[in-house]
């Protein structure tokens, strides 16, 4: 704290200079890239009246494909959330042959083109594929299945949930672990009391981003899910389709529900994950 000129004037300086010209940039951008759009979304929808957004969002149609990409979302997400943390674990705490491998493995979703993995999963998981071929049998069908929906975005989501919680494993004192094991903890108990709350953050982080990003995943869900309406219609392939009829505002519409409900749910992880911080700090 530095006192100016006058009486009882401070004024806080911070070390690094620029505050201004860097706040002022980032409210720019972020408008620019983000908010305008997102406010052009919001205001599409209503050029037709309110009539016709209550009959966009209740339409049967609307109504299965917008249950159907989020509660797909949400089970791959929560499935992302075990095994993300198990890949997580053995990557950080062992060392084996092809460790390096296994590790950049795991970026490829980032990389691949989504249509492309959509093809390989579909090939992968069809009655005549290597996989659903062994399924078939049993009476298990993936492909054009809403389960392929989930597998789609378990494959896309998957990253996000490793990387969330890798860096948190690698600073995680395992003297701590060692302590608890000492003094007769069974290594459930120190995987439940110890290992557990630390990795909670950011293990919500990544599974919130892993749910944002199947709820929005287009290109490799539409190949494996068979596209039926009010079956494994995915609410991206509808606004699509609302597209091309060129019904610009009923597409805006679903978009908008979309927005409104992914937001919902992400400011109740981020909330979440904040009181968990909160409480470990």
């Amino acid at each position: 704290m530095i006192r100016q000129a006058g009486p009882s004037v401070w004024k806080a300086h911070s070390p690094l200079p620029g505050f201004s010209l860097s706040l002022g940039f980032t409210l720019a951008y972020l408008s620019l890239f983000v908010l305008i759009p997102l406010a052009a979304l919001a205001i599409r929808p209503w050029e037709n009246g309110l009539d016709s957004v209550i009959t966009a969002v209740v339409s049967p149609r609307a109504q299965a494909a917008l249950r159907l990409s989020f509660i797909a979302a949400a089970v791959a997400a929560v499935v992302n959330a075990v095994m993300g943390g198990l890949l997580a674990w053995v990557l950080t705490r062992y060392d084996f042959p092809g460790k390096r491998l296994a590790d950049a493995v795991i970026d490829l979703p980032f990389a691949l083109p989504t249509a492309v993995a959509g093809i390989a999963l579909t090939a992968l998981y069809a009655q005549n594929g290597p996989i659903g071929g062994l399924l078939a049998p049993l009476g298990i069908k993936i492909a054009y299945t809403p389960i392929g929906v989930v597998v789609a975005m378990i494959f896309v989501g998957l990253p996000f949930v490793v990387r969330s919680i890798q860096p948190v494993l690698q600073d995680l004192d395992q003297e701590v672990e060692a302590a608890a094991e000492t003094l007769g903890a069974s290594p459930f108990q120190t995987a439940i009391r110890i290992t557990l709350p630390a990795l909670l953050p950011a293990l919500l982080s990544g599974v919130g981003l892993a749910f944002a990003r199947g709820v929005g995943e287009y290109g490799s869900v539409i190949f494996i899910a068979g596209n039926m309406p009010l079956r494994s219609e995915i609410a991206p392939l509808l606004i699509v389709t609302q597209l091309e009829q060129f019904n610009y505002a009923g597409a805006a519409t679903i978009g908008l529900a979309m927005l409104c409900l992914s937001f919902l749910i992400l400011l109740s992880f981020n909330g979440l994950q904040t009181a968990l911080a909160r409480r470990g700090a």
